[in-house]
């Protein structure tokens, strides 16, 4: 029994998911999968279905009727980690933007050092990220470095999607309270983690945009995320959060 577990939301990742499962499942550090798909059209849960055959015990798959946003894909995820006792829960792409190899990574900051929770940064040593427009580059820095001005976190990369988190977090925050979907779903996890006092830790790693498969980033995303941290802040000043 593996005691972490890697959430990978999935919508049309059907160029990607037999590939990512193999390379998590079968990395050194014994890490168990939960695939959350919004019943793709390209029959992406079907395949994970047949994995399930081949790493029983090891790979899960949670079905959705319908896409319905990042955010709720990993709280339904969470909830679901929490209730199969889990201690270490990650967050991961299924696009391999994220590299499977950084997550023990990620397990040691937490497991070895004093993290609650570990980033997977793409700016915490300069910007290292490939493959991306030199536009998206500059929209996601300055997104973090938006969100630090705002909200007084003291974190380089506010929007990862590459993280651990230990039980005790998530077990902390009213996970039926989280509001948001896209990008401001990464920034509000961090913030309610923050502004609980745990300890926050950056891994550096390299983040390699997709070569398969098509990219869920939308204008809509990132607007929300915007205007999303200032509601974050008044309402953590309001005592609402």
């Amino acid at each position: 029994m593996s005691d972490c577990i890697v959430i990978i939301p999935t919508y049309n990742e059907i160029e990607n998911i037999e590939s990512i499962v193999r390379a998590t499942l079968t990395l050194h550090k014994h890490f168990h999968v939960l695939i959350i798909d919004d019943n793709s059209p390209d029959h992406t849960a079907e395949k994970v279905q047949e994995l399930q055959q081949e790493f029983q015990g090891k790979l899960f798959l949670e079905k959705r009727s319908k896409k319905a946003g990042l955010g709720t894909a990993y709280v339904h995820g969470f909830k679901w980690a929490l209730k199969h006792n889990y201690q270490y829960i990650f967050e991961m792409d299924a696009d391999f933007s994220h590299n499977p190899n950084d997550l023990e990574k990620l397990y040691n900051a937490c497991h070895l050092a004093d993290a609650d929770l570990a980033i997977g940064s793409r700016y915490v040593t300069g910007v290292n990220v490939v493959n991306w427009p030199l536009s998206r580059v500059l929209m996601s820095y300055f997104a973090s470095v938006y969100v630090k001005m705002i909200t007084g976190m003291k974190i380089h990369d506010a929007t990862a999607g590459f993280v651990c988190y230990k039980r005790i977090v998530l077990e902390s925050i009213n996970l039926d309270k989280i509001k948001f979907i896209g990008y401001a779903f990464q920034i509000e996890m961090k913030y309610r983690t923050f502004a609980k006092s745990f300890q926050i830790v950056e891994v550096p790693i390299i983040f390699t945009d997709r070569t398969k498969g098509q990219s869920k980033m939308s204008s809509a995303i990132f607007k929300e995320a915007v205007l999303g941290v200032i509601s974050l802040r008044i309402r953590k000043f309001f005592n609402r959060l």
